[in-house]
């Protein structure tokens, strides 16, 4: 009888042992999923955001930064298309063919 009452709680360590080792297998499967489905969300959040800063940034007025940049090099521009403008109106000297 002895022998029975020894083999019983190997027994019932062995079945805790292994309804353990099925809980973390079986958690650990499941947390491999998770992540896998948490950097896909994190993946996808990422995009949208990126998408986002994107459209405010086509709707974002124009600073004051922005309109004294375009001024500045409307100046230059104007001050190109003036001096081609000058040039073009000079009349040209012409050299006289030489005489063979």
């Amino acid at each position: 009888m002895a022998d029975k009452e020894d083999k019983a709680p190997a027994g019932r360590a062995d079945a805790v042992r292994s309804a353990a080792t099925q809980a973390f297998q079986a958690t650990a499967g499941q947390a491999g999923i998770t992540r896998e489905r948490a950097q896909d969300l994190a993946d996808e959040l990422v995009s949208a955001a990126g998408r986002m800063i994107g459209a405010l940034d086509e709707l974002r007025p124009a600073t004051a930064d922005d309109v004294r940049s375009l001024r500045r090099d409307l100046r230059a521009l104007e001050a190109r298309v003036g001096a081609l403008e000058a040039a073009a109106a000079t009349p040209k000297l012409r050299s006289k063919p030489k005489a063979t």
